[in-house]
C-alpha cells in the first residue's frame, strides 16, 4: 500500500520532461485556424477524374472500357513507374462534367480487376508563386 501511495505521489508531480512537453505542444495559432488550414477543400466539378486504388495490372485500356459505359471518354491514363508497373492511380477525362458526375457515382467504391477503386474529381496543380521560387534558389 505504501508503494502504491509513493507511486501516485511521484506521478502527480510534473517532471521537467512532462512540463517541457506541455509547453512545447502549445501552438501560436488557435485550434480553429489549424483546423481550417487542414480541412478538406471542396473541389470544383470538372470533366477530369482521379481514380485511386487500382490493381497493378490495370491498364489505360481497361479504364477506358469500364468508364466508357457512363459517357464519352476523351482519354485515360494509368500512371506507371520506371519498370512499367502501375503506381495504383490514374486519370479519366470525360467530354462533359455531367458524364464525369455519372462516372463518379457509378464507379466510386466498385471493384475493378479485383480491387476496390475510389473516384473523385481531379484537383488542379497550383501554379508556383514567386515566393516559392525564392526558397528553391537559396
Amino acid at each position: 500500500m505504501a508503494l502504491r501511495a509513493a507511486a501516485v505521489a511521484v506521478a502527480a508531480q510534473p517532471s521537467s520532461r512532462s512540463l517541457w512537453r506541455l509547453l512545447s505542444s502549445r501552438s501560436a495559432y488557435p485550434p480553429s485556424a489549424i483546423a481550417a488550414a487542414f480541412a478538406p477543400q471542396a473541389v470544383e466539378p470538372k470533366s477530369s477524374l482521379f481514380v485511386s486504388g487500382l490493381n497493378k495490372r490495370t491498364t489505360s485500356e481497361c479504364l477506358l472500357q469500364e468508364f466508357s459505359k457512363f459517357g464519352k471518354v476523351v482519354r485515360t491514363r494509368v500512371m506507371i513507374d520506371r519498370e512499367g508497373c502501375s503506381k495504383g492511380y490514374g486519370f479519366v477525362q470525360y467530354a462533359t462534367i455531367e458524364e464525369a458526375a455519372k462516372g463518379i457515382k457509378s464507379m466510386n467504391g466498385k471493384f475493378l480487376d479485383g480491387w476496390i477503386i475510389f473516384v473523385e474529381y481531379a484537383k488542379s496543380i497550383p501554379e508556383p508563386t514567386q515566393q516559392s521560387h525564392r526558397y528553391l534558389r537559396q
